[in-house]
Formats: structure tokens, sequence, C-alpha cells
């Protein structure tokens, strides 16, 4: 199947991540990252909050609004209460990063097949799949900016079509700009600028200077266009808030240098032939392209190091690394589907082994791993629980033969469909760990319309209970000071309420304890709990 997908490179990439994550859109529950952009989408539309955009009720300038824009018309299109609507961006935007991870690969190496291993190796890469859940902002930026590096990649290589090609690559960089700032400027494109001039070295002349310098004119316009706006239409706020996110860059979630320095292991099932990639020594006289394989192990080295120089370090700032260590990780899967079979030195060859035959045992054990894990609460999956099993036996047989022949290219089609496979038929199975305090508050909403009540919120309340709730739930204590309602009936929701103020909240209402909301999918001894996904709920009625 993969190998007629190469035929039509595009059009296989796009079919693969539709096949791959379109048929369980609604399955994950939302995280938080999720949340906070699709109430921003979704306020957009109920509270015309377009430029000066808002979360909650609440000015949310920390990030830039174009992924919510793009999220708030699809919900426009296929319903503002339609999860899948707010996800469909992110899905795109991994086709994208594929296409164009694709198309730089098929420009450094002029070999079609490579750059599909390539694409293959990045869309099934754990994190890449995992950022567009979990932070569906960063894949947004990252692939607009890789559409700009791949204009001002052949801008560079060719010297021609400079107008062209400087105006669609400060578009994009422009757009990227828009949907986070300046971070995959940072993280993706100047890594890209260093390793091409130490790589290729640059054919400086005034039209490519001149392009250049235009093409960073128009990201800087149209990626700032929405910070001045803003700035000069609330400034107060957006000066706090500002002020606020560069603090944590130097006191939030401060690590070590070193602490992105394990980056390969986000590849997941690549992860050892990742690491291989890395070992320019080892590997610069087995590829086939010297200088294209020096300009992708320059551009991973440079990302991580100028991630690591910024004290605020998360995993999932190391997503945009992914893409040029995939375009690393395909050399040495070229060279072993070239030279596997004559290979003699076990050095080489047991790594190889290794990696394929883990794949495998993970294939084969799937099926027994799963039902040790699921057992009674098969009930209802039991069909998802079979296709995925006799796929991934299948799947797992098919890789150890394959590696015995020796068939490197084979091993590599069967890893990606197993990959695939899980995604498609065995995530469905995550619904069976819905645990028995799991209570979702989506349709409480409808429920109080209909007797005129209104909801607001005590402490904390999370922005998947917001989302789920699907409307603004408004503070009432704020900054220690309390802000409570007109209305002389009204739903509350809290995390806890201390003594203290129960007892000031009991001197102006009746306060009656309703039921208890909880997102938690997981039970509560499960260390997997998070206590923030708990709300309980509360009637206030003014005496």
């Amino acid at each position: 199947m993969l190998q007629k997908l190469q035929n039509k490179p595009i059009l296989g990439i796009v079919l693969l991540v539709l096949c791959m994550l379109g048929f369980h859109l609604d399955t994950l529950q939302i995280s938080i990252m999720e949340a906070r952009n699709f109430i921003t989408a979704r306020e957009m539309i109920t509270e015309n909050n377009w430029l000066l955009t808002t979360m909650n009720g609440e000015a949310r300038y920390q990030k830039p609004p174009l992924p919510s824009w793009i999220c708030a018309c699809f919900a426009i299109l296929f319903g503002i209460k339609n999860i899948i609507a707010y996800r469909l961006p992110a899905i795109i935007f991994i086709a994208i990063t594929g296409v164009y991870s694709y198309l730089i690969s098929k420009q450094l190496t002029n070999c079609k097949m490579q750059s599909m291993h390539t694409a293959l190796i990045l869309l099934t890469s754990f994190y890449i799949i995992g950022i567009a859940f979990e932070a569906p902002s960063d894949i947004i930026t990252h692939g607009f900016m890789l559409i700009g590096i791949y204009q001002l990649f052949i801008l560079f290589q060719n010297n021609t079509n400079y107008l062209k090609h400087s105006l669609v690559a400060g578009f994009f960089i422009g757009c990227s700009i828009l949907s986070k700032g300046p971070v995959s400027f940072y993280v993706l494109l100047l890594p890209f600028l260093l390793a091409y001039g130490f790589s290729f070295k640059y054919k400086f002349n005034k039209r490519l200077v001149f392009s250049f310098l235009l093409c960073l004119v128009i990201a800087l316009i149209i990626g700032g266009s929405w910070y001045l706006y803003v700035r000069i239409y609330d400034a107060q706020t957006f000066t706090a808030i500002a002020e606020r996110e560069t603090g944590n860059w130097t006191s939030y979630n401060v690590r070590p240098f070193y602490y992105y320095w394990s980056f390969f292991t986000q590849s997941g099932i690549w992860t050892i032939p990742a690491f291989i990639s890395l070992l320019y020594p080892y590997l610069k006289s087995r590829v086939s392209n010297l200088k294209a394989y020096k300009f992708s192990f320059y551009w991973t080295i440079f990302a991580v190091i100028l991630l690591s120089i910024i004290p605020e370090k998360k995993s999932r700032y190391l997503m945009p690394v992914l893409i040029p260590l995939a375009i690393n990780t395909g050399f040495y899967i070229d060279y072993l589907i070239r030279h596997f079979k004559d290979l003699k030195d076990k050095r080489e060859t047991i790594p190889v082994y290794f990696n394929f035959t883990l794949i495998a045992l993970i294939a084969l054990t799937f099926p027994v791993v799963a039902y040790l894990f699921l057992k009674a609460q098969l009930n209802g999956f039991w069909l998802w629980y079979i296709l995925a099993s006799l796929i991934s036996l299948t799947l797992g047989l098919g890789i150890l033969f394959q590696l015995k022949k020796k068939n490197i290219n084979h091993v590599f089609q069967f890893t990606v469909l197993f990959f695939v496979s899980l995604l498609v038929f065995a995530l469905p199975l995550q619904d069976a760990f819905a645990s028995d305090n799991f209570r979702p508050i989506s349709e409480l909403k409808s429920k109080l319309d209909s007797q005129h009540i209104k909801v607001y919120g005590f402490n904390y309340v999370s922005p998947e209970m917001i989302w789920e709730y699907g409307d603004k739930i408004l503070p009432i204590k704020s900054g220690g000071a309390y802000q409570f309602p007109k209305e002389k009936k009204f739903g509350m929701l809290a995390d806890a309420i201390n003594a203290e103020d129960r007892d000031f909240i009991e001197t102006l209402y009746h306060i009656e304890e309703v039921e208890t909301f909880d997102l938690n999918e997981m039970g509560l001894d499960s260390r997997s709990y998070n206590d923030r996904l708990r709300n309980h709920f509360y009637m206030l009625t003014k005496y």
C-alpha cells in the first residue's frame, strides 16, 4: 500500500494522515491547551471577540489569534458544539507538515523514495501526533513556518523568482508569528538559516539580500499586526500580560541546559534509528549525499542548542526538532535499505535487529497486554479489540519475516502500518477505561437554561470544565475580592470551599451542594487522576 502511495506522494501523505487520525477525532479527551484555544474560538463567535480575544470572558493576549480564528471558521461551518470541527485544523496542519517535510527532503536529495520515508518517519513520530491534541497551536505555527522555509530553501538554491519566493515565504512566516509569536522563528527558521550557511554557503547578491529582507519585512508586518492592534486598543492589559509571560521565560519551568538532550526519544518508534542518524562520524561516509545530510544534522543540533539556552523548558517545545530529525533519520533508513543485506559488522546489524524486533514483539504481545489491562471492560469494545489484535499480530509477524529476509524497505513499511493501525483500531479502546467517577458537565447548561439559572465559578474551574459546560463561567471571587452576581438564585462550580469562605457565603445565601462533576476517565486510585478536573456544583439562593 505504502509503495503505491509513493507514486503520488503528496496525495498519499494527506490520505495517510486522514486515515490515521480522521476516524476518531472525538475520542480523546480535550486537553487543557485545546480547551483554552477552543474557548477563545467559541467566544470569537458568540461574543464577537475576534481581535481583543478572550477566554472565559477575560482577556487572552498570551497567544496570537490565528489558530483560534481557523478553529472558529471550522466551527461556523460544522457546528459550534462539534469537537471535530475544532480539531480538524490541527490534523490538516499535521498533513501540511508531512507534505512540506517531503518537499524539503526532495529538494535536498532529489530522491522521491527517501523523501517519502522522511515524511512517514515524521508523521509516525510520537510527539508529532501528541502535539496536535496537547497543544494544537504548536503544529499550526510550525506548519506555517515549514511552508515559508521551503520557499526560502528554493530561493537560496536556485537564486531565481526572487519576488515570488520572498512574498510567499514572508506571508507564511508572518502567519507562523501570528499563530504563536516568534517561537517557530527561533526554533525552526533560525537553525535552518544557520544550517544552510554551514552546509551550502550562501550565494549572496543584491537581489537575494533584498528578497530576504523583503521576506522578513512582510513577515513582521503580518505577524506583528495583531500585537500592534491590541497594544493600541487595550494597552494596559496587554502590557501586564506581556510582562508576566516574559517573566515566565526565566522563572517558570526552569530546567538545566542538558534537559533536552534526550530529544530523539520523542520520535517514539524511531528512537534508535534517530539516535544512530545523529552519529555523524559513523554515517558521514555512508550516506548518499553528504552535504544534504550535513544540513539536516546541523539543523537538528542547532535547534536543540537554541532551545537549551532558554531557561524555561517543556517537553512539548521539542516538537519542531522532530522535523529536521526526521530528515536526518531518513538518511540512515535509506542507507539500511540500500546496504543492509551486505552488512557483516555486528555493530551495524545488532541495533537494527534490536529496534525492529522490539517493535515486532510489541505488536505480537498487544492482544495479551490489552486484554490484561481491560478484561471485563471490553464489553462493547470487542470488535475494536479483535480487529486491533488481528492486525497487530499480522504486522508483527510481517516485520519479523521481512527482517529475517533483510528486506529493510518492507520492514520499514510494516512498522509504519503498525503505528497507523494502533491509531485506527486501538485508539477507540481508550474509552473502555472510563471509570465510575466520570461525570461530564456537558448537559448541565441546557438543564439550567430551561430554568433561567446562570452558573458562576468559585476559586478554580479548569478550562476543560468551562469548555465542556459550553459557556462562560464567570468568577465570583477574584484576587481575594467577592463579586456576587445580581441574581437571587444561581449555580456555582467550585473545586473546594474553605470554612472561612463558606461561613461568609452562608451569611448571604442558602447554599446547597447538588452534585459533583468529574472529567477524569481514570479512577480515584489512579496516578493519572487529576483533582483539577473535578468540581462540586452548588445552588445558592439569596435570603
